[in-house]
């Protein structure tokens, strides 16, 4: 396998949904999603049956990076990003996690614009410490076993091609290296589920999340040569405080509120996939 030179890389091709959204409507600005991280949340640490602040709901976002990095290690390597959005979740790993380097890649180049605004002094602090990549999951624009530990936090629900991605997470990490994603997938066994969900959520409907099985992305770490691979699920972590949140800014029967309904009818689940490169 040849290293990629990210020069030579042509700029990857973005499904329309995926540009629209992370691009001129930026998904990062909308209230839901405060703070800037752009994930569902981990709520273990908030109480529930207490109204909910702005903190709270940081947290959360900041707690689902701190249960995925928790996954690949602590310390001292290098580590990727794929899908870093805006780049606060480098940040984060950065300032608590203590890699020598990190690499956020986003396909959408507004948001890595963004992600180098947002993270601007920390660049000019750190400038070889933590940097910002274009490239798709699919064709990393990155060396190979390059890295020790490759993250992704709610992005893999939108990659087309998880086979392809598994294989370049193979080629980019080390031997040894740690691999940790964690997304909304379907639940396997579920019936019709894609029809299922387009008809519960618009994001399916329109094509910005795919539905597949999780056993899909587990299927393609050990197709790529990943062994110990393991999927959990974090669903009561994530889907009661996702909906609690929503509570505030939407109605019932609004389709955001229907992503605790997908899960309280087994059609979707929030899973943890990690694995290890021999």
């Amino acid at each position: 396998m040849s290293s990629a030179n990210p020069a030579e890389q042509p700029a990857p091709a973005v499904r329309p949904e995926v540009w629209e959204t992370y691009g001129p409507a930026d998904l990062s600005a909308v209230p839901v999603f405060a703070g800037g991280f752009i994930n569902f949340g981990y709520w273990r640490a908030v109480d529930l049956e207490r109204p909910l602040s702005q903190g709270d709901r940081i947290r959360s976002e900041q707690d689902l990076y701190r249960h995925v990095l928790d996954a690949v290690g602590r310390g001292g390597g290098r580590a990727v990003e794929i899908g870093c959005g805006l780049g606060l979740g480098c940040a984060l790993a950065l300032e608590e996690y203590e890699p020598a380097q990190i690499t956020g890649v986003d396909i959408h180049p507004q948001q890595l614009q963004r992600a180098r605004e947002a993270n601007a002094r920390l660049l000019e602090a750190e400038p070889d410490r933590l940097r910002f990549v274009l490239g798709a999951a699919e064709s990393l624009p990155l060396g190979d076993s390059a890295f020790d530990c490759l993250y992704s936090v709610e992005a893999a629900q939108h990659f087309p091609d998880l086979p392809a991605f598994a294989r370049e997470a193979a080629r980019v990490l080390r031997p040894g290296g740690r691999v940790a994603v964690t997304s909304f997938f379907s639940v396997e066994g579920a019936s019709a589920p894609a029809e299922r969900l387009a008809g519960l959520l618009d994001s399916f409907a329109s094509g910005l999340d795919i539905a597949r099985p999780v056993s899909r992305l587990g299927e393609a770490l050990a197709a790529a040569g990943f062994t110990d691979v393991r999927t959990t699920s974090i669903g009561p972590q994530v889907w009661p405080g996702w909906d609690r949140w929503l509570a505030r800014l939407w109605e019932p029967g609004t389709w955001p509120r229907n992503f605790l309904a997908a899960w309280e009818q087994q059609i979707l689940d929030y899973y943890l996939v990690t694995a290890t490169r021999p």
